[in-house]
C-alpha cells in the first residue's frame, strides 16, 4: 500500500500575514491510495498552522466527529501521529482546499488571495474514492470550483470548527454520520 507521509509541514510562519505580508502555506495532504473518503477543511486555522496538525485547536470538533465516524472512541485522546496513522487505516484522506492564503486569525472570512490546493491531482491518486466531504461551505465553494464538473459527490457538511458554535458536537456528528453512510455505510 502507498502512503504519503503526512509529517510534512509546510506553513510558513508570518508575522503579520496580511494583504502585504508573506502568504500562509497550509498542510501536505494525508492519504493513502486506499482511501474512500476525503475530508478537505477550508485552510488551517493559526493554532493548526503553529502545531503544524490539522484541526489542532481543542474546541474544534473534527477529532470528536471522526471518533464517532470510525468507531474509535479514544481517537482525540491519541498522540498525532497515531490519529493520522487511524484515519489513513480507516481509508480517510485529510488535506484543505486551499493551498495558500493571506489572512489575519482564523476565520475563513478573513481569508484572502486564496491559492487552491491541486485537488484534481489528489483525486486521481485516490482510485477507491467514493466521496468527498467538505468541512464547511468554503471547502466545498473551493472544491467545486477546483474540480468543476466531478464525477464523485462532493458533499458540504456542517464545519467543526468552535467558530460554528449554532450546532452542538452531538448535531455536527449526527450531520456527518448521516451525510456519509449512503456512500459509505454504517462505519468507515
Amino acid at each position: 500500500m502507498k502512503t504519503r507521509a503526512s509529517s510534512q509541514p509546510a506553513h510558513v510562519a508570518a508575522k503579520s500575514p496580511g494583504a502585504a505580508g508573506t502568504p500562509l502555506v497550509g498542510l501536505a495532504p494525508v492519504f493513502d491510495t486506499s482511501a474512500r473518503l476525503l475530508v478537505l477543511g477550508s485552510f488551517p486555522g493559526a493554532a493548526s498552522l503553529q502545531a503544524a496538525q490539522y484541526y489542532a485547536h481543542p474546541r474544534n470538533a473534527f477529532w470528536p466527529v471522526m471518533a464517532a465516524l470510525t468507531g474509535e472512541p479514544g481517537l482525540p485522546a491519541l498522540a498525532y501521529a497515531e490519529r493520522l496513522a487511524t484515519l489513513k487505516h480507516r481509508h480517510i484522506a485529510l488535506w484543505d482546499a486551499v493551498a495558500a492564503c493571506h489572512r489575519e486569525g482564523s476565520l475563513d472570512t478573513a481569508i484572502q488571495a486564496a491559492v487552491p490546493s491541486d485537488v484534481a491531482a489528489l483525486v486521481a491518486r485516490l482510485p477507491a474514492l467514493r466521496v468527498i466531504a467538505c468541512n464547511g461551505a468554503l471547502a466545498h465553494r473551493q472544491t467545486v470550483a477546483a474540480l468543476g464538473e466531478a464525477v464523485l459527490p462532493v458533499l458540504q457538511l456542517p464545519s467543526t470548527s468552535p467558530a460554528h458554535a449554532g450546532r452542538s458536537q452531538a448535531d455536527k456528528i449526527d450531520a456527518w454520520r448521516a451525510a456519509l453512510a449512503p456512500y459509505l455505510g454504517a462505519s468507515l
